[in-house]
């Protein structure tokens, strides 16, 4: 049987391991921040422990086969509901919360290996996550700000009018587009156009252009 000190220390450093990463998705105010992590690596830790040692009283006895490897093994599958809980799908093409869950299943890894006796496998694991989450991301975001989809909102009082800018913008060489809708309520057109690899520059001089013109009512944009 582990001893009780040896229970102690696993189930601390799974505590410590996931607050630490916890940290990192509490900052941005995520649902799932410091005390979720924390939980969930314990609670990998101690079902690793349980698989491992929680059934030794009964080895050895007739027609008992064991797998420590099972127990364990469904602490991977089961920890995508908590996961799918941090996703959210806030519009066409914008899904956010996809990091946290992926943070939540390394949290859960790094639990069963703390749960294991693999300290410095945890401990590795804690450090490159941390990297991930938190140094890289600025790199990220310069580098994919170039690539980011951009997407403007116009509303006008009259279809010919949707149709002249629609026209216009799919005959203008400097745009590239992804998508475009249009929607019609009682009185109003929206229009709705998505751009890909369109420069701060460009976008900026169409914006101003669509708001000059006298047929549209409201225009917004996201970038």
């Amino acid at each position: 049987m582990i001893p009780w000190t040896e229970i102690l220390l696993r189930l601390s450093l799974a505590a410590l391991f996931g607050g630490m990463i916890g940290l990192e998705r509490e900052r941005k105010d995520w649902a799932a921040g410091l005390r979720t992590h924390m939980m969930v690596c314990v609670g990998a830790a101690l079902t690793m422990m349980v698989s491992a040692y929680g059934f030794e009283d009964i080895l050895g006895r007739p027609n008992v086969v064991l797998d420590p490897s099972r127990v364990a093994a469904q602490v991977i599958s089961g920890i995508g509901f908590i996961g799918a809980g941090t996703i959210l799908f806030l519009k066409e093409g914008v899904i956010r919360g996809l990091t946290t869950a992926a943070g939540l299943w390394t949290v859960a890894a790094i639990g069963l290996a703390t749960g294991g006796g693999m300290y410095f496998a945890a401990l590795t694991a804690t450090v490159i996550a941390i990297i991930i989450l938190w140094a890289l991301q600025p790199l990220e975001k310069k580098f994919l700000s170039r690539f980011e989809h951009k997407s403007i909102r116009i509303v006008t009082f009259e279809r010919s009018k949707s149709v002249e800018l629609i026209n216009n913008l799919f005959h203008n060489s400097a745009l590239s587009i992804i998508g475009c809708n249009i929607e019609q309520t009682d009185t109003l057109f929206l229009l709705s156009i998505r751009f890909k690899n369109l420069d701060k520059t460009t976008f900026t001089a169409l914006i101003a252009e669509i708001q000059a013109d006298s047929g549209v009512k409201e225009i917004s944009w996201s970038a």
